[in-house]
């Protein structure tokens, strides 16, 4: 199993809007055709709500770049890893029958919110790589609430492609700063998906 971008399994009943939900933590992704709701909680990573407008179909990633590599080489192993995030999304979806023309993305996160994170500005790299990926894509970004210093609670609802942000003014307790920590040393050790060893 491909340690970079894994199918969340969280899916659980949430009482407040009434719905099947899916939540994914840092290097998940997860799309559905069903009417759910998909929630994740971003600091300097980000994610990105892809939906097909017309079936309502869509999903949700939860990543950031790996720290070193050049972010304006495209073939740097920090690119090639977002680039490999965003893919097994989009792949996802054009598989279960989404149509690439009918693609539209939201996009969050990015924040600078992690003490030691903020000389890199990882966030803010996060969110560069995120809206450039969709230009170069063609996919049109209807939506986006990126950097700032805070973290975010985002719901995403593929069906309507509603998405409703709730900016976290303050976190009690580093849950989030330990899941965003502990996922980049991750990152710094775990190959890039989709490489292709010649022999």
């Amino acid at each position: 199993m491909d340690t970079n971008s894994q199918f969340a399994t969280n899916v659980y009943y949430d009482r407040t809007f009434d719905c099947d939900a899916a939540k994914i933590l840092p290097g998940e992704y997860y799309y559905t055709p069903k009417d759910m709701l998909i929630v994740t909680v971003l600091g300097s990573c980000v994610s990105a709500c892809i939906r097909d407008r017309v079936k309502g179909l869509g999903g949700m990633n939860h990543f950031m770049l790996p720290d070193g590599g050049d972010p304006n080489n495209p073939v740097s192993a920090s690119m090639r890893y977002g680039t490999y995030a965003m893919e097994v999304l989009i792949n996802d979806l054009l598989k279960a029958g989404a149509r690439r023309e009918h693609l539209e993305a939201k996009v969050f996160g990015g924040g600078a919110v992690l003490r030691g994170f903020s000389a890199m500005n990882v966030g803010e790299r996060n969110a560069a790589f995120v809206m450039q990926f969709l230009k170069t894509e063609r996919i049109p970004v209807l939506a986006e609430d990126l950097n700032d210093i805070y973290p975010r609670k985002v719901y995403f609802f593929p069906r309507t492609g509603k998405v409703l942000v709730k900016k976290l003014m303050q976190t009690h307790n580093d849950t989030l700063a330990k899941r965003e920590l502990d996922y980049a040393s991750r990152l710094k050790v775990a190959p890039v998906g989709g490489d292709i060893d010649l022999f």
